[in-house]
């Protein structure tokens, strides 16, 4: 598959980037507008994260100093666990925190990768070519 698939991962990361960073975003968007089924946040720790989940998701999807923001989202996605999954259990399949852990995770990886191609970075001259 990757002899297939390889000539094309390129592309692929940078739509990974856009659909994971605008996911993201929406998740920003819940707590910060209570918009898509989310509800307006008044609590400062948590509109601090719909901050972070909407500006960071946003700048990860148009790849605009995509390491940073990952980097940051990431953390905050560690904290998200550690504050409000972990304290229902160890694995998170049970305390409903998975989602926090692939965010978690997948942030680290953009992070060390960074903006890639198709991103504002790579239009001004800043991305790292793979």
């Amino acid at each position: 598959m990757e002899k297939w698939l390889g000539k094309y991962s390129p592309f692929l990361y940078a739509l990974m980037r856009f659909v994971v960073g605008v996911l993201f975003a929406c998740h920003g968007a819940q707590k910060l507008f209570g918009v898509l089924g989310g509800t307006k946040q008044t609590e400062m720790m948590m509109l601090a994260a719909g901050i972070i989940e909407f500006v960071g998701g946003i700048m990860i999807a148009v790849g605009l100093l995509t390491s940073y923001a990952a980097f940051i989202a990431s953390g905050q996605m560690a904290v998200a666990y550690f504050k409000q999954h972990a304290p229902g259990g160890f694995w998170p399949i049970v305390n409903r925190g998975e989602l926090a852990v692939v965010y978690c995770f997948v942030f680290l990886y953009i992070a060390s990768r960074g903006s890639g191609i198709l991103s504002v970075d790579a239009l001004f001259g800043r991305a790292r070519r793979r």
